[in-house]
């Protein structure tokens, strides 16, 4: 890819736009930045005719690098409120790790197109939840007892750190099915995206060192520019969505935010299969 100073210009002004749109649809709907900020750096990057073999791997790293600071900034609101569920945290934050090193080796690995596809298999799924479900919906009073609490802190460990997004877009639904009251669940999901976002962008900064067809000032698959511009204005917007989503019909938002999931899964499925 070019690196003259009018794609680096482009590139920042999109950044920007990045994390402004993470942090809003942080504090308006109450998801993870990620779920945002990985499909626009996907379409930056394909738009920017970057290798499809590294596009995603650098969208999900710089996602997971960006969570860092976030997750730490928004756990700490929530302790405040004691909103985060240590116990839980206890139980389920050692199998949330394995899940991540799973997916991180994996992540490393596999080509760009499969990562792709996960990320739209599950953007699919959220998007169907976020038009069509009800907060009343539950499957059961409590979580599961291990093994299968243990197999689904995997899950949502192995697939967040595949699409470089942190605790809230997985953890938060699961746990309200089994009526895990909503602000703990957001509370205590802030707590796992740090569990996730740490070693998962260690991960994809190990698998992408030396790799070639990185964006400029990348280190292994975390863009340091993408990191610098995306951080400031999602942390600044974040607090600005949650005072909107007071005032606005969030459950409007929630299905203009599925259709737009939906798009980005098709564009990426369309990407995989052209």
């Amino acid at each position: 890819m070019e690196t003259d100073l009018s794609n680096l210009a482009v590139l920042a002004a999109i950044l920007l736009a990045a994390g402004a749109a993470g942090g809003l649809a942080a504090g308006l709907l109450g998801v993870g930045g990620g779920i945002v900020i990985v499909p626009v750096l996907f379409h930056l990057f394909t738009t920017m005719g970057l290798d499809e073999h590294v596009r995603m791997h650098v969208a999900v790293g710089t996602s997971l690098a960006t969570i860092i600071a976030t997750s730490v900034s928004s756990t700490r609101s929530h302790w405040r409120k004691g909103a985060v569920d240590i116990a839980l945290l206890k139980q389920w934050g050692p199998f949330i790790l394995i899940g991540v090193i799973i997916g991180t080796a994996l992540a490393g690995y596999v080509r760009g197109p499969a990562l792709t596809g996960v990320f739209a298999v599950v953007a699919s799924l959220v998007a169907v939840h976020m038009a069509f479900g009800n907060k009343d919906w539950h499957i059961a009073e409590d979580l599961p007892k291990n093994p299968l609490r243990a197999v689904i802190g995997i899950v949502i460990g192995g697939l967040s750190s595949m699409m470089g997004i942190g605790g809230g877009t997985l953890s938060v639904p699961t746990l309200t099915l089994f009526r895990f009251p909503i602000h703990r669940a957001v509370g205590t999901a802030a707590a796992i995206g740090f569990i996730i976002a740490i070693p998962g962008a260690i991960g994809f900064i190990l698998t992408g060192w030396n790799v070639e067809g990185r964006p400029p000032f990348s280190l292994g698959y975390i863009n340091l520019l993408g990191v610098a511009l995306i951080l400031p204005t999602s942390m600044t917007l974040a607090p600005i969505g949650a005072k909107l989503a007071h005032k606005l019909n969030t459950q409007a938002l929630r299905r203009a935010f599925a259709v737009f999931l939906a798009l980005t899964a098709a564009r990426m499925f369309y990407s995989i299969l052209t």
